[in-house]
């Protein structure tokens, strides 16, 4: 499980975070929205161990962690089964070994028949596969998703979507995501949390019941307006200066 208790996070003069609660249990898919500037992604940085809190409880006690980010950050000098792998070189895997995992995870995403390409000789789509399984590689149990569909056009976009549900909620591994997007939240989420704007603290904390499969895309921007219909997260989120709603 993640733990967040009171935590609050200044860097500089600026006070980013203010007295977080949040909690991401064993198997269960969160999502975070709410304006630019509030916070989101530092919030993964803190449950990622790369920033320390400046007041409060940060605990992760998850067995596993990765991290999938806005770009896919491939090694261009490696080919695709390689920077599949590159985490499971990192841990000492033989060299036989990481590569038929990478193969394997490689055509669970949709990426067989390439595994000689490098990053460049892949599309937008394909690099950010490649990076979902790259993280997948390490057997996480938590993953970190910063936006990992911010850059992909709306088919593509809807495509990623899938193959995260099928990968990872469906089979139990603990996310917490960045979304700016609340129909992608809604489709992907256990539970979707509101931030205000900075400093960021959680406004309002939206439990999804809704079987995944029963998600279709009217429920979803049905959804969507009910939950911004809600003043709290009209106030934060929807009519805020900064705000990217999708």
């Amino acid at each position: 499980m993640l733990m967040c208790e009171q935590v609050s996070l200044d860097l500089g003069p600026n006070c980013i975070l203010a007295n977080v609660n949040l909690q991401v249990a064993a198997g269960e898919s969160v999502c975070l929205v709410g304006p630019s500037g509030c916070g989101k992604t530092s919030l993964l940085r803190l449950a990622a161990g790369a920033v320390e809190v400046s007041s409060g409880h940060m605990k992760n006690h998850f067995r596993t962690t990765a991290a999938v980010f806005q770009e896919p950050r491939l090694l261009p000098w490696r080919r695709m089964l390689d920077n599949i792998a590159l985490g499971l070189k990192a841990r000492g895997v033989n060299r036989h070994e990481r590569l038929a995992r990478a193969r394997t995870l490689a055509d669970k995403v949709g990426l067989a028949g390439y595994d000689q390409h490098f990053p460049h000789e892949l599309s937008g789509g394909m690099q950010q596969r490649v990076a979902l399984a790259r993280a997948l590689a390490v057997d996480a149990d938590f993953l970190l998703l910063d936006e990992p569909f911010s850059a992909l056009d709306v088919g593509l976009r809807s495509e990623a979507q899938g193959l995260v549900q099928c990968l990872v909620v469906d089979q139990g591994i603990a996310t917490l995501m960045v979304t700016h997007d609340l129909t992608e939240a809604l489709r992907l989420a256990h539970r979707v949390v509101v931030l205000s704007g900075a400093p960021g603290t959680v406004v309002c904390e939206h439990r999804v019941s809704t079987p995944f499969a029963e998600r279709t895309p009217a429920w979803l921007y049905e959804e969507a307006g009910h939950l911004l219909r809600q003043p709290v997260v009209q106030d934060s989120f929807l009519f805020h200066p900064d705000s990217e709603v999708a």
